[in-house]
């Protein structure tokens, strides 16, 4: 069976740090594989705030969530600080790429990797909108200094 193989970029404009919680570990003690995606979920709206926006105002216009794809690496426990990493990729007209990476803080071990795939969204016609050129703008202009949330 083939396996879903995430290629990163080198450099992430964004990071932040996230605490698992008891509520995000299964009955094996871990990180649950269904919270993982609550975590990442966490570090998108970070990464939209830290850009100045939500998810439901992107210059004038929300996101939805179109796919998801996830690599695990390593388990994670409860109380272990996750550094989330993310970027946009792969623009289209209706939407982009995140792609994240997600480590442990003290040890840097990678725990998952993955892209989530949005698209813009008009949440008073319901209808899919045009990437906002500002949205693209701004993230160039975070070049390699990044954003810290």
């Amino acid at each position: 069976m083939a396996r879903i193989h995430i290629e990163l970029p080198e450099q992430f404009p964004f990071s932040t740090e996230i605490t698992l919680y008891l509520s995000h570990m299964n009955y094996g003690g871990h990180l649950d594989n269904a919270l993982l995606l609550t975590v990442v979920s966490e570090a998108r709206a970070r990464f939209f705030q830290a850009l100045g926006y939500s998810e439901l105002n992107v210059e004038g216009v929300g996101i939805i969530v179109a796919d998801a794809a996830l690599q695990y690496r390593s388990e994670a426990f409860h109380g272990e600080v996750m550094v989330v990493r993310m970027g946009a990729a792969d623009f289209g007209r209706k939407g982009c790429d995140l792609l994240w990476c997600m480590n442990e803080r003290a040890s840097q071990r990678e725990v998952a990797r993955g892209k989530t795939g949005i698209v813009f969204f008009d949440y008073a016609t319901r209808q899919s909108a045009l990437v906002p050129p500002a949205f693209g703008e701004r993230l160039d202009a975070l070049g390699a200094g990044g954003l810290v949330a």
